[in-house]
């Protein structure tokens, strides 16, 4: 473990290093295809770090955070798009915001606050999850399911919400949140473009969904391009996450991944439509029976082809294990220290 978090401090210094080239280096060269080309570098190389790991959450940290969100923020930044532009105003902040999923907040909205009191509830909740894989034998396969969702939903949360606090102690600013309550979802829509891992879809948005819709607009009628625009998002989503489960578990893809993204590509486009007919505009869907619609979608989708890719290489067990023994560990330090 000693040397894991070793390794984990090299590799964030790395990190800065290689981003603070590009603030100084690249920020001064014309956005464009040579500022691209200075970047690819650090790409690159991001692509490599979650490989010194066995530790499978600082890999899957790494992977995150830097070999997906960071690279993709550097390619936008190369074409002044993107949360890096206009530039940051110092290099720390051009560090953060590059290295870290936050981004700074533009328009504060009191709707998007969550609730302080929510985080201490989940932090409980995700303790007892954690502990109910030891009863795992005994559950139904519909309960290990929600065990599966829980487990991934609150400790991607919980990680977030750390991250984004320990920015916003730093920066004194206030930062976009990561995530809206997605179990709140009143549609697909809603669920991936307003809720569940907003900084993926502040990515996704300019990267493929505009350029694709606006070049698709000179050929065919608007409603057509916006609804190839979209599902060219989930199919380079699904690719994305098929590649990064295969870097972390090194099980051949199957391509249940990228099928459960064109699947919700899909079924979001087909949404979209229906909510402009005439019946649905005048009657509409009580939010209760919305929510319970969406949720109970993206459960059921997520345990037929998501989950089973995961389970395969017993990913989710090692998670929590590892989880067990990062509390224990964090323990012991503290005893010793204290």
């Amino acid at each position: 473990m000693d040397g894991e978090i070793i390794g984990f401090v090299i590799v964030w210094i790395l990190a800065v290093i290689s981003v603070s080239y590009c603030y100084y280096i690249s920020s001064r060269i014309k956005a464009g295809v040579f500022r691209l080309i200075s970047v690819l570098p650090v790409c690159a190389f991001f692509q490599l770090l979650p490989l010194f790991f066995s530790y499978l959450h600082l890999s899957i940290c790494i992977a995150v955070f830097l070999s997906c969100l960071a690279s993709a923020k550097l390619v936008l930044f190369s074409f002044d798009q993107g949360s890096l532009f206009p530039l940051p105003s110092n290099i720390f902040r051009f560090i953060c915001f590059t290295c870290l999923p936050v981004k700074a907040q533009q328009n504060r909205n009191p709707k998007n606050q969550i609730p302080r009191w929510l985080f201490p509830i989940k932090v409980a909740m995700f303790a007892v999850v954690l502990h109910m894989y030891d009863y795992k034998q005994y559950m139904s396969p519909v309960v290990l399911l929600v065990l599966y969702v829980l487990h991934v939903y609150l400790e991607l949360d919980i990680v977030l919400m750390l991250v984004k606090f320990f920015v916003f102690i730093t920066l004194g600013c206030d930062l976009e949140p990561q995530a809206n309550e997605p179990y709140l979802s009143t549609s697909l829509q809603d669920f991936w473009g307003r809720r569940w891992n907003l900084m993926v879809t502040a990515i996704l948005r300019p990267a493929i969904f505009f350029p694709v819709r606006q070049f698709c607009r000179g050929l065919m009628t608007s409603d057509w391009a916006t609804f190839l625009a979209l599902l060219s998002t989930f199919v380079a989503s699904g690719v994305a996450h098929e590649v990064f489960f295969f870097a972390l578990t090194f099980e051949m893809p199957t391509g249940e991944v990228t099928f459960f993204f064109v699947l919700h590509g899909v079924c979001t486009a087909a949404e979209v439509a229906v909510k402009r007919t005439a019946f649905v505009r005048r009657w509409g869907v009580s939010p209760v029976l919305s929510r319970l619609l969406t949720v109970g979608f993206v459960v059921v989708t997520s345990g037929w082809l998501l989950f089973p890719t995961l389970a395969r290489s017993n990913m989710l067990e090692r998670l929590a294990n590892e989880a067990l023994l990062s509390i224990d560990y964090a323990k012991r330090t503290f005893y010793t220290f204290g």
